[in-house]
């Protein structure tokens, strides 16, 4: 089993219960390799961090943009609270090093291992709740995440792709996109999902992803990068 005090020390966190910690870095993968480890993988306490961090990260944009409406808050809220910027931040910290994985997914480094961090990071969110409550939760995800709040918005990453390529479509072609799963295939706890977007019958790019909704956002980037829009 890993030494995980590194990253105590790193994020000024010490956990009172230690297996906790470590429940938050175990991927199925790795119990399934190591049957006699008497552990849970980290599912559950991914659930849990998810809705820890949506409600810290709400209350922050209610307390801290009181003139912004419901629609661009939530908008703001997905841009923080999304894979590519949860997986981002679990690099930054290192969580790579402390993830405890089968030795096949210890050799994936592509979008397999993006979506296991930022499931991580929920899952530690979830330990960090249970182990020390809310307010621990609300000044790690505020140390960590709501600061890139900025930088989300001067980029203009709290626009999507899909939204982006429907604005375009839309004043250029004047046709709405749709999106239709193609293929599906994999287990169902690691499912893969391939789907295209269409401008009427034409089918403009694929994209694929571990949910719909992350292949429609691949197949609308590949369809703004088709048509050069």
């Amino acid at each position: 089993m890993k030494d995980f005090s590194p990253l105590e020390k790193a994020l000024d966190v010490q956990f009172n219960n230690k297996d906790l910690l470590a429940q938050a870095f175990c991927h199925r993968s790795f119990l399934n390799e190591n049957p006699n480890i008497k552990m849970e993988n980290n599912e559950r306490l991914e659930f849990l961090g998810d809705a820890v961090l949506e409600l810290v990260v709400t209350e922050f944009l209610y307390n801290g943009y009181p003139q912004k409406p419901e629609g661009e808050l939530t908008n703001w809220r997905a841009a923080l609270v999304n894979a590519k910027i949860l997986s981002e931040k679990a690099k930054e910290l290192d969580f790579n090093d402390f993830l405890l994985l089968s030795r096949g997914e210890e050799k994936e480094l592509g979008k397999a291992r993006q979506y296991i961090l930022a499931n991580a990071i929920e899952a530690f969110i979830g330990a960090l709740y249970l182990d020390q409550g809310y307010r621990a939760c609300q000044s790690f995800i505020e140390g960590n995440l709501t600061k890139e709040l900025p930088r989300i918005i001067e980029s203009g990453l709290f626009k999507d792709a899909k939204s982006l390529f429907q604005e375009e479509a839309q004043e250029r072609t004047g046709i709405t996109p749709t999106y239709k799963v193609l293929e599906e295939k994999g287990p169902d706890h690691e499912r893969h999902f391939v789907v295209g977007v269409f401008l009427g019958q034409e089918l403009i790019a694929r994209g694929d992803g571990f949910s719909k909704q992350e292949a429609e956002l691949e197949a609308a980037k590949n369809a703004l990068e088709a048509k050069q829009w």
